[in-house]
């Protein structure tokens, strides 16, 4: 059993107030025996109700873990385009009712305008499934607490963190206009990119990109268009060193753009894919701005003590096609498999050893070749419109359009056939070699728009 002496348990659900009015009183109340402590099974809190913190509080539940799971705003979520891949619906059971739309049409659209359609080698029953944020959030918190899960509608204001290795660590809350305290033996930190968690652990600071989003409401012949097509514009007019995007929702579109390098002017560049797509949303009406900071890679630290970061908070998004929804789902699962299994199911302590061993390492055995992958090709193909270019040459190429999809679809990297690697690799070099002659002519034609925007 893991033995401990949880002295905030009995007082978690009560109002500081009325914990602290009598202070003498309250410490010969909780005077224990040392040689009778009060046991109890593993008491874990996940903080943050998105993706990574539903997935790991299910896990935490179903193992058999006492388990709370923190979501301060259940009724928003956070902007996104919400492209999820085919894996996720099987691997997280995830309903085909909640499916927006099936996307089997994707285009790119290069800063010429060069436009290549990205779904020629979609199999039959292959499609990106597109959903809103708010629809698949609340599901999975509505199976974690099926699972035993208890919801905690609340904003946490602090963490207290232990200064030996058996204390609890003490959540302060508020819930209801009351401040309240919670003590936990673990803490899984799912609360974003700002997260509350990782700096309260000092798990280091990343860099962030900026995503921009309108969900703009079309009128039925327009939004007919975008039935099943999503679309990617890529050149500097719309983000210097990321794409834009028009995903289709259920009743409308989703138009954003994000960056890195630039993020003061996410406006401007939001009014550049307005532009580029104007004949396709004119007549549209806005009906929600979103914008949301993206972590650009995985923080420093992501374990420490007894309390492991998952997600966005964790840093886990992929450069080059900026996804986070599966990752962070993965990750929440994986973090809380690993307690289960490092505590035998709540019975015994766990330490930032047992983190690492079973959730650290599985996690990066399994994506880090996946992350560094990405990282690379978006230094190569995202730098220069020259360079943009060269990809959207590329994606006309069956073969690298069914590697894509292998690789996204059904999130490991494909294996090829080494000829066409090599035939690959060299049309790459070519494209690359080719289209830097047109690329610095479409660079000086965006420097003029730019210049009169």
């Amino acid at each position: 059993m893991a033995a401990q002496t949880h002295l905030l348990h009995p007082l978690h659900c009560l109002p500081v107030s009325l914990k602290t009015q009598n202070p003498q009183k309250q410490c010969h109340y909780f005077k224990q025996k040392p040689i009778n402590p009060v046991v109890s099974k593993l008491r874990a809190a996940v903080i943050g109700g998105g993706p990574a913190g539903s997935s790991a509080a299910e896990a935490l539940a179903t193992g058999g873990i006492e388990t709370f799971l923190f979501e301060r705003s259940p009724a928003t979520a956070k902007p996104c385009g919400g492209a999820i891949p085919l894996c996720m619906l099987d691997e997280f059971s995830i309903p085909y009712h909640l499916i927006d739309r099936r996307v089997t049409q994707m285009r790119i659209i290069s800063p010429s305008n060069l436009v290549v359609d990205f779904g020629k080698t979609l199999k039959p029953h292959e499609f990106i499934a597109m959903l809103r944020r708010e629809v698949l959030d609340s599901f999975l918190r509505r199976r974690a607490e099926s699972s035993g899960a208890t919801l905690m509608k609340a904003l946490v204001t602090n963490l207290v963190v232990p200064t030996s290795l058996h204390e609890p660590y003490v959540i302060h809350y508020t819930m209801d206009n009351c401040q309240r305290q919670l003590a936990v033996d673990v803490i899984v930190g799912a609360d974003g990119a700002n997260s509350r968690v990782a700096k309260s652990i000092k798990a280091g600071n990343y860099a962030t990109a900026i995503a921009f989003q309108e969900r703009i409401k079309l009128p039925e012949d327009k939004m007919g268009y975008y039935e099943n097509l999503a679309e990617m514009y890529v050149g500097n007019d719309v983000s210097p060193d990321f794409y834009a995007w028009v995903f289709p929702k259920c009743d409308h579109v989703a138009v954003g753009t994000g960056t890195v390098c630039s993020k003061s002017n996410i406006k401007l560049f939001q009014h550049g894919i307005r532009a580029r797509v104007r004949p396709k949303i004119d007549g549209g009406r806005v009906i929600k701005v979103e914008a949301h900071p993206i972590p650009e890679h995985p923080r420093p630290v992501r374990v420490r003590g007894r309390v492991a970061l998952v997600g966005d908070a964790a840093g886990y998004v992929t450069k080059c096609s900026g996804e986070g929804i599966y990752f962070a789902a993965k990750s929440g699962r994986i973090c809380g498999e690993a307690i289960v299994k490092a505590s035998q199911g709540g019975e015994k302590m766990i330490s930032e050893d047992d983190l690492k061993r079973v959730y650290l390492r599985k996690w990066d055995d399994k994506y880090f070749t996946t992350f560094k992958f990405l990282d690379i090709l978006q230094k190569v193909f995202y730098g220069s419109n020259a360079a943009r270019e060269a990809l959207v040459e590329l994606c006309g190429d069956e073969y690298v359009q069914r590697m894509t999809f292998d690789s996204y679809l059904y999130k490991k990297l494909a294996t090829g056939n080494r000829l066409n690697d090599a035939t690959m690799v060299m049309n790459t070099i070519s494209s690359l070699v080719r289209c830097n002659i047109m690329g610095r002519e479409v660079d000086a034609s965006a420097q003029k728009i730019l210049s009169r925007v």
